[in-house]
């Protein structure tokens, strides 16, 4: 994978900010229905910039942090990731303007940073 171009984009999200509140707040069918929107504009969104898009990625999962003094179960507020090409930062952060992940999905923000090559030592 080309480094000078690639680009790692971090949906995150809180369990306990007012967003998911007001998320987990309504009612069931409110909820699917939003989802389904949501999912619908997530796809929208892909086909879109398919061209740029490296790796879809997906949903994140429980964290593990392993560290010098072992393993542990920890929290964080990452939700999901992709990979895209573009030919700046800024572009790269442009696609993820308005995104279903904070329009719709409670979601509060997507980070974009880029890959960089293994420095060579």
């Amino acid at each position: 994978m080309s480094t000078n171009d690639t680009y790692l984009a971090i949906f995150l999200g809180s369990k306990t900010s007012p967003r998911m509140k007001a998320w987990m707040a309504a009612s069931e069918t409110e909820r699917k229905a939003k989802g389904a929107k949501g999912i619908a504009a997530w796809k929208a969104w892909m086909e879109k910039h398919q061209g740029a898009v490296v790796a879809m990625g997906g949903p994140l999962g429980k964290t593990k942090r392993v560290s010098g003094t072992g393993t542990a179960d920890v929290a964080n507020e990452m939700g999901a990731f992709t990979v895209v090409r573009a030919g700046s930062h800024e572009e790269a952060a442009k696609m993820f303007e308005k995104h279903p992940h904070f329009t719709i999905f409670p979601g509060e923000a997507v980070e974009i940073m880029p890959v960089l090559p293994i420095p060579q030592g």
